[in-house]
């Protein structure tokens, strides 16, 4: 049956049955999917919104994956490898990243994490002072420009009365411990937020040890009854081992291991990042308002990697095994919402532009230095690499929203993206010429939705966009095959994605249901992936076929659940050979993509009176994953469950909670992620046994 056929019947099966007592009215869920606050169930997308201090109920508060759970089709793995950040896709866009966050863009309080280029981290983002997270997912995302499979947003609380101080610390398996201290509060027309947190860890693996310090700060001010400032400023220093993933083999014997490699070269990983960003809004008019933002960044990098030093000795075209980078990145986003009257209804239009820029310096150098004592691997020894690298994107776009009818509301919007790509080069050697270049990739983003609201607490939708993907500097920093130069024949990924929802108020909370079709031309794929050198090809056309259902809200008095599921269907549809004849690693149409789960399930119920004992149990299901384009190997789906406990204990202005909790209760043994299509066939990055947490936080309102 058609999806026309059966999905207006389901949403008004959901509704419930004619003249029967309608439900306790829910208080709207308010995001900024389509850059204005609008209603969650209003708005036609698929969106959810998880709130702050959902995400650190009884948890550990480091990883931004302990919380987003259920999120259907977000699927956002811990490495258990701090040098490497967490793997993050949606809908099986960035699912390919063996390192950081690819294809999804991210963003917070409204500054963006993610680079021009594509390439983003989410290091620097702050679990105890967050306020909420919105994930976007679908063709409204193709709004936010390059490589947008999706938007992770999270946004900072804003200080409230009375200020407050807080002191919390968290220990756990492995030598893990994560102490914090924040005070926040408002005083006139003034409000704060500063917030410090430090993170330590022994590591689930041999040689993946980890230290984070983090601070963040927010400041409000309140300019008059029509305007508004704020100025975010973030601060992270990372020192992560990096363990490597390990093979099959190695895996099977002990998950806890290391690869040798990474003790050999000590591989290891530090970043330093500071950036501070201002946002004004000012209402012009009652029907017209004004924001802008502007922001600035530094990144510094230090990576080891285990290149083998004959590797550099017989290859002159080889950066080296020690990566050196330097960022500089910063922009500006200006908006104009106008709220008007066409045809006698409601529109509203929202125009701006968005400028991103970013400059590189990047260095490469040996990781070896040969001395009257022999051979010390691990060091920064000869250089092989320097250049400048710049990349800036500028992004006029406009979109409107008009409700033309009591029951119908047509959305749509329009971003056309342009990304300039340079490179100049510094070293030249014998062998070693000037590899300079540049590119430019140039694409209009349009989108477009129609919603039908038959009932109050009943919406559905059909949205429709299109978007691109460029290559990462990263991914076009080195020509198949050893050749020189960057590689800028990589073109960029093109997408077409239609989606229909249904939304529905159900008992105590929201149902979402929706079903997803996507096509990608000249998709962006790992070619090979060999001693710190990873290149990148296109593989022609591939499809994603999806559907997503997530309810979430109240059961009763104090009880909490959510409900999640997600099943896609990724698939290469040509035959890619490279440039040779097709072999056992070539890529076959009707190939599973790499790094994706067919399926996805989570439940969470939790019991969380105002005071006193709270518990909650959680419950996870992750399919097959398979490891490579060939679809040679995969890590086997999984099921995990978790047990939390805690008592939250007021008097007077003293607040203090305590938590405890197991995760992988059942002790299971599975590979939390794989790295896609790894020459050496180091796929596997376990994920740990059965392990346990505990925390105490103690706030005072003054």
């Amino acid at each position: 049956m058609r999806l026309g056929t059966w999905l207006p019947w389901l949403a008004l099966g959901l509704a419930g049955p004619a003249g029967a007592e309608p439900p306790r009215e829910l208080d709207p869920i308010v995001v900024s999917a389509s850059r204005g606050e609008t209603v969650l169930l209003d708005t036609p997308a698929s969106v959810d919104r998880v709130e702050g201090r959902d995400m650190r109920a009884r948890r550990m508060r480091v990883n931004l994956s302990e919380g987003l759970g259920a999120v259907p089709g977000l699927q956002i793995q811990n490495r258990q490898n701090y040098a490497q950040d967490l793997q993050v896709s949606m809908r099986g866009f960035g699912a390919r990243s063996t390192f950081g966050v690819r294809g999804v863009r991210l963003y917070v309080d409204g500054i963006p994490a993610t680079m021009p280029d594509g390439q983003g981290q989410t290091s620097s983002i702050d679990i105890d002072s967050v306020d909420r997270v919105e994930v976007l997912r679908g063709p409204f995302s193709a709004l936010y420009g390059n490589s947008s499979g999706g938007v992770i947003q999270v946004f900072t609380e804003a200080g409230r009365d009375p200020p407050m101080a807080q002191a919390s610390a968290a220990a756990g398996s492995y030598g893990t411990y994560r102490y914090g201290a924040k005070a926040s509060g408002r005083r006139g027309s003034l409000d704060y937020l500063l917030d410090a947190t430090r993170f330590t860890t022994d590591g689930y693996r041999d040689h993946g040890a980890a230290r984070k310090n983090l601070g963040n700060a927010r400041l409000g001010l309140s300019l008059g009854e029509d305007s508004d400032l704020s100025l975010v400023v973030n601060h992270v220093d990372l020192r992560a081992q990096d363990p490597l993933g390990l093979t099959r083999r190695q895996y099977d014997d002990d998950p806890r291991a290391s690869a040798p490699q990474a003790e050999a070269y000590d591989t290891r990983k530090s970043v330093r990042q500071t950036q501070g960003g201002l946002q004004y809004r000012r209402r012009i008019t009652a029907d017209d308002e004004f924001s802008a933002m502007l922001y600035f960044g530094q990144r510094r990098t230090e990576q080891f990697l285990s290149v083998p030093p004959q590797v550099q000795i017989d290859q002159p075209l080889q950066a080296g095994g020690v990566i050196d980078l330097k960022r500089d990145y910063g922009g500006a986003d200006l908006r104009w919402t106008a709220h008007r009257r066409l045809a006698g209804r409601a529109v509203t239009v929202t125009a701006g532009l968005a400028y991103d820029a970013m400059v590189e310096q990047r260095k490469g150098y040996e990781n070896f230095v040969d001395g009257p004592a022999g051979r010390e691997l691990g060091v920064k020894g000869a250089p092989r690499r320097d250049e400048t690298n710049r990349v800036w994107n500028v992004d006029p776009y406009l979109q409107a929203s008009w409700r033309f009818a009591e029951r119908w509301t047509a959305e749509a919007g329009l971003r056309y993206s342009t990304v300039r790509f340079r490179s100049d080069d510094h070293y030249e050697t014998a062998g070693n010429g000037d590899d300079s270049g540049d590119a430019r990739y140039r694409k209009p983003l349009p989108v477009a939705a129609l919603r039908y609201t038959p009932t109050p607490r009943t919406s559905l939708y059909v949205s429709y966009g299109r978007g691109f993907e460029t290559p990462t500097l990263n991914e076009i920093s080195y020509r198949p095959g050893g050749l020189p130069g960057l590689n800028f024949g990589l073109r960029p990924a093109t997408s077409a994605s239609l989606e229909a929802g249904v939304k529905q108020e159900l008992g105590g909370g929201l149902l979402t249901a929706a079903v997803f079709h996507t096509r990608t031309e000249d998709e962006i794929v790992t070619d090979a992936n060999e001693n710190g050198r990873a290149t990148f090809r296109n593989a022609g056309r591939t499809r994603r076929d999806g559907l997503e259902l997530a309810w979430s809200g109240e059961l009763g008095r104090d009880w909490r659940a959510a409900l999640a599921f997600a099943w896609l269907n990724a698939r290469y549809r040509d035959d890619v050979c490279g440039p040779g004849p097709c072999g056992p690693d070539a890529i076959r149409a009707g190939n599973r993509i790499p790094g994706i789960a067919r399926q996805s399930a989570y439940a969470e119920l939790a019991w969380e009176p105002p005071e006193g004992w709270r518990a909650g149990v959680e419950a996870r299901y992750f399919g097959k994953v398979y490891v490579d384009d060939a679809n040679s190997d995969a890590a086997p789906g999984y099921f995990v469950a978790a047990l939390n406990a805690g008592y939250l204990w007021r008097l007077g202005r003293w607040e203090l909670n305590a938590f405890a909790r197991v995760d992988n209760l059942f002790d299971r043994k599975y590979a939390g992620s794989v790295i896609v299509n790894e020459d050496n066939g180091r796929y596997f990055e376990p994920a740990p046994g059965r392990n346990w947490s505990a925390g105490l936080s103690v706030a005072y309102g003054f």
